[in-house]
């Protein structure tokens, strides 16, 4: 990273400008040169780096920090998730569980189905982490009903969206909670009254429009289930969702032994730092894997040779994900490092707007900014808490105005944000096609949020 000592020397307009021609550069490398989006990434965040004035002997540091940090968080999510969507798919699992849904809820209401049960899977765990457990049942009910992927994909991950930005225990809602001063409670309460409908009209209807739109083949992202690979005797419905629920339950123990432990409900002890490191995500999704392995491989039958053939080639076709998110990360951290995100602060600070409209707006530029929906949050939540502190709002103004600033932080995913890459390679989609519907999608999410969050301030 920079040295403590080092200062941008370069206003906000300039910064602002280098950002944009930043990512215009990186459009134009991948949609009009066709150059691969990991090579891309690397190459505009070195050529941002140096043009934002980063000193030269720290470059190679942000970059490779910001890299490795995505990679920390992401790599262990998405090659265990891959894993154990394996598991479930060539063990029958998914094919069983896209049957029951479509057979409970009927074919037309399929994606339905996908998104609430998304909904619910998005209380406890963090939006990468259920978008990759939930891929295997996604392909497989595409694959049965036909039609595009994106049908069936985008309600699933808009559900992980929302609940990951506007409900508590997630990090950024939680941050800005404490920072703000609003009841935690109350922010749960109202971010769900907040993360459904919005779900409903942007991720469920517009989903099945785009699905209509742009239609795009099941990806092999899982690789091609034969019927050599798949045992005669699948997993019940009851078996594999106890499979997908066991690492949600676990993470969700995580969580609320941390808001117990915060609250001094429950003092600090060994077996509660113990419960909370096994209820971490890469640890409950390692966990899962390992009960996958036997409850769906050696109890039906399958040797412990063909069980590691399985999870290897779980492996490979999610490397270039893996490589293209943490790049997405990359980039993110040079413009973050480069000062951006500080200069739009101080430019935008004393706007002179009603608190919950100056939260939104300072949160959406930071988001398109830096590309991170949690930095944006958690940074706009400190940038307002001197105005919030001083003014006289209740307790449903101040959760209106944590939900305001989340809204703000879920605009416009773009080529800088690690999900933007997460979800277009999972779905199978080019740059261009992720703009047109996964940006859109989150644009959505954010201005229908937002819109609430004004009317319960005003009603508060």
């Amino acid at each position: 990273m920079p040295p403590e000592d080092w200062e941008q020397t370069l206003g906000a307009g300039p910064l602002l400008g280098i950002a944009a021609a930043a990512i215009a550069l990186l459009l134009f490398l991948i949609i009009r040169l066709r150059l691969h989006a990991f090579v891309a990434l690397i190459l505009v965040s070195l050529v941002t780096a140096f043009a934002t004035g980063v000193p030269a002997g720290s470059v190679v540091d942000v970059l490779t920090t910001g890299f490795g940090t995505t990679l920390g968080s992401v790599a262990l999510l998405v090659g265990l998730g891959a894993m154990l969507g394996r598991m479930v798919e060539t063990s029958g699992g998914a094919k069983v569980m896209a049957d029951t849904l479509v057979r409970r809820f009927g074919e037309d209401r399929a994606p339905f189905a996908l998104g609430v049960a998304s909904l619910l899977f998005g209380f406890p765990i963090f939006f990468d982490a259920g978008l990759v457990v939930m891929l295997p049942i996604v392909f497989a009910v595409a694959r049965r009903l036909g039609g595009s992927v994106l049908t069936y994909g985008l309600p699933t991950a808009g559900a992980f969206s929302v609940m990951h930005v506007f409900v508590p225990p997630h990090p950024g809602p939680v941050a800005a909670s404490e920072l703000l001063g609003a009841n935690p409670g109350l922010v749960v309460l109202l971010g769900l009254v907040v993360a459904i409908p919005t779900w409903y009209v942007t991720s469920y209807l517009y989903g099945v429009w785009a699905g209509r739109r742009w239609v795009l083949p099941v990806p092999e992202l899982l690789g091609r289930t034969t019927d050599e690979d798949q045992p005669a005797n699948p997993p019940s419905f009851g078996t594999v969702l106890g499979v997908l629920l066991l690492p949600l339950l676990l993470i969700f123990v995580n969580t609320g032994l941390d808001l117990l432990t915060t609250a001094g409900v429950v003092e600090e002890a060994p077996w509660v730092a113990v419960a909370r490191a096994i209820g971490a995500t890469p640890v409950a999704l390692l966990i899962a894997v390992l009960v996958a392995a036997y409850v769906m491989g050696r109890r039906r039958g399958r040797d412990k040779t063909a069980i590691e053939r399985l999870l290897e080639s779980a492996l490979g076709p999610v490397a270039s994900v893996i490589l293209i998110t943490g790049a997405g990360g990359m980039f993110g951290a040079v413009l973050r490092a480069s000062g951006i995100g500080g200069a739009l602060e101080d430019a935008l600070g004393d706007l002179g707007l009603p608190v919950i409209v100056a939260g939104f707006l300072i949160a959406t530029i930071l988001r398109i900014a830096q590309g991170s929906a949690t930095v944006a949050l958690i940074t706009t939540a400190g940038l307002i808490q001197p105005a919030v502190a001083a003014g006289d709002y209740s307790g449903v103004q101040l959760a209106a105005i944590v939900l305001a600033v989340a809204a703000g932080s879920v605009m416009t995913s773009h080529v800088n944000d690690s999900g933007f890459w997460l979800v277009g390679r999972f779905f199978g989609m080019d740059v261009r096609t992720t703009l047109k519907t996964w940006t859109v999608l989150e644009t959505l999410i954010g201005l229908m949020g937002f819109g609430i969050a004004l009317v319960f301030f005003a009603l508060g």
